[in-house]
């Protein structure tokens, strides 16, 4: 039988945020301006931002955000217009700013500096220096607005986020919500499509090595916060059931094995790790050789219109569509003990993750779950409102 909430440790959230380097994608579907949803009256703003980090490799982020017109939904219900902030002086205390409050500097000066999204895609120039002008938000609907009119396609940025995860159809969703973008002097050698998480891994996580792909399947939960399922409250922080690929080194798999051994291998209970990754999503690009040059194209090297460098430069090699996420080393922190890597074995047991809100007697079950069902399956996605 599973532990009430009340006997279950508080799980933690940990690390989860992510940081993008290349450039930017811009399409049709990159921005969703001042949309009003049918369903509540809601104005909203969304920006679904594709980052090619090269190879074939284009990694997405995203930003939403917007207010009732008026204070009122399509029923005539009075609904607030607020953003939620940490004070400045005690990140633990909590206040609100009426959202047409939101340029008000005074009131600004209140505000940790966590709760912007900071933008610096313009630069100007100041004793001879050229330097980044660094907007600042409260309101991503704001933030999305100002992106719009200063992001180019093609142009070079760093992107940063926190991941965020919920629940569909029993399903684990990922959301990677942008905190920051400023353009960047990044070359393509520097891109990335890294993230930082905090794991739990039990004995069982570490599948056994896929021969076709070189890979081993790390089963792990992550921690996030969860409002209701199935129409019923939840309202704490919950594990949810994650997949990570972990790749083979093949010219050392017994490095591999040491690795695995030391940071994934656990005899009992919940170990808790953080690590670093990256996100594969696409198409699969790989290295040409010499050998992969069609014949063709080796007589235009031989009458000299072209060399073997330029036509190895122009070809690519592309392989199946992939959605992974990688893990690839333990993120380091400084400590008070020094430079450490983060691991502990002590901090939860297996009932710990127990999801007990899944389980409940016939008579005690909640009425409304199937008015919640047919609200999630509206063509308006306001699923999301739920959590402002």
């Amino acid at each position: 039988m599973a532990k009430t909430n009340n006997e279950q440790v508080k799980l933690q959230r940990g690390r989860a945020n992510f940081n993008f380097i290349g450039r930017a994608k811009i399409t049709d579907f990159t921005y969703k301006l001042d949309e009003i949803s049918e369903k509540s009256g809601y104005q909203y703003s969304r920006l679904n931002l594709g980052v090619d980090t090269g190879n074939g490799n284009v990694v997405y982020a995203e930003l939403m955000g917007g207010f009732f017109p008026n204070g009122r939904d399509n029923k005539g219900n009075n609904r607030d217009n607020l953003i939620y902030v940490n004070s400045k002086e005690d990140f633990k205390q909590t206040f609100t700013i009426d959202f047409e409050d939101r340029f008000n500097e005074e009131i600004l000066k209140t505000v940790n500096e966590n709760n912007f999204i900071k933008v610096g895609l313009e630069k100007y120039e100041e004793d001879g220096k050229e330097k980044t002008l660094i907007k600042k938000f409260l309101s991503a609907y704001d933030a999305i607005d100002y992106i719009s009119e200063h992001l180019g396609d093609g142009m070079v940025v760093n992107v940063k986020g926190n991941i965020r995860y919920s629940m569909y159809n029993d399903e684990t969703q990922m959301r990677r919500e942008i905190t920051s973008i400023f353009l960047s002097k990044a070359t393509e050698e520097k891109f990335k499509a890294g993230f930082t998480q905090t794991i739990l891994i039990d004995k069982d996580s570490v599948s056994k090595l896929d021969k076709e792909t070189n890979e081993y399947l790390i089963h792990a939960k992550v921690v996030d916060y969860l409002k209701e399922y199935n129409g019923k409250e939840v309202k704490r922080n919950i594990p949810f059931a994650m997949n990570y690929s972990f790749k083979l080194d093949v010219e050392n798999p017994d490095r591999t094995k040491k690795v695995l051994t030391k940071f994934f291998k656990v005899k009992k209970g919940v170990t808790e790790l953080i690590m670093e990754g990256e996100f594969v999503e696409g198409v699969q690009m790989g290295e040409v050789t010499e050998d992969d040059i069609p014949d063709d194209l080796k007589e235009l090297i031989e009458l000299g219109l072209y060399t073997k460098e330029e036509i190895l430069g122009k070809m690519v090699i592309k392989g199946d569509r992939v959605s992974k996420a990688y893990l690839t080393k333990p993120y380091i922190q400084k400590t008070d003990e020094g430079v450490k890597f983060f691991i502990n074995e002590e901090k939860y047991q297996e009932e710990d993750l127990l999801l007990d809100f899944m389980y409940e007697d016939e008579d005690e079950k909640d009425t409304s779950v199937d008015d919640a069902e047919e609200d999630v399956n509206e063509d308006d996605d306001d699923s999301w409102l739920d959590e402002l």
